[in-house]
């Protein structure tokens, strides 16, 4: 579904987030209701929701726009392919960007970096966030694409 349509069906409904977002997926089309993780560069909880099954959920991290590491690799991004994920939007950096390319998943974030985020068990979720000029919480639908991302209080169709 793209954002743009979707924008046009549903202008009252959808919250468009800045376009600060870069795509590293292998899909660019994707979207589904959110689980939202808080943390402060430690992924630590990102691979704990990317071992469970995504059942078609987005995952959004905000890792505050940091720009000092990458929470997000292409381990991360596999097992998250693996376990039925349809994406994952990191407010923050990711790395292995080829690894990223090459997974059946829909990945935004703010840029690449080398550098790994730290585990020291750290971090909130189930939490509302803010961040790009949105609120996201949980039970929300997130969709993005080519064009940027957009939220919603419910799941939406182009029609």
């Amino acid at each position: 579904m793209k954002t743009a349509d979707l924008c046009d069906a549903h202008d009252a409904a959808v919250r468009v987030a800045e376009p600060i977002w870069h795509d590293y997926g292998g899909v660019l089309e994707f979207g589904g209701p959110v689980h939202c993780l808080r943390i402060a560069d430690d992924n630590s909880l990102v691979r704990s929701a990317l071992e469970e099954p995504g059942e078609g959920r987005v995952l959004i991290v905000d890792n505050a726009g940091s720009v000092r590491c990458a929470v997000v690799g292409g381990n991360l991004a596999k097992l998250g392919e693996a376990n039925g994920w349809a994406g994952i939007v990191v407010h923050g950096c990711i790395r292995d960007r080829e690894e990223i390319a090459a997974c059946r998943l829909g990945v935004k974030a703010l840029a690449t970096h080398p550098s790994r985020g730290e585990k020291r068990g750290e971090g909130e979720a189930g939490v509302a966030l803010a961040f790009a000029g949105v609120r996201v919480a949980p039970g929300e639908h997130v969709y993005g694409d080519e064009d940027g991302l957009i939220v919603s209080a419910t799941a939406l169709s182009p029609n």
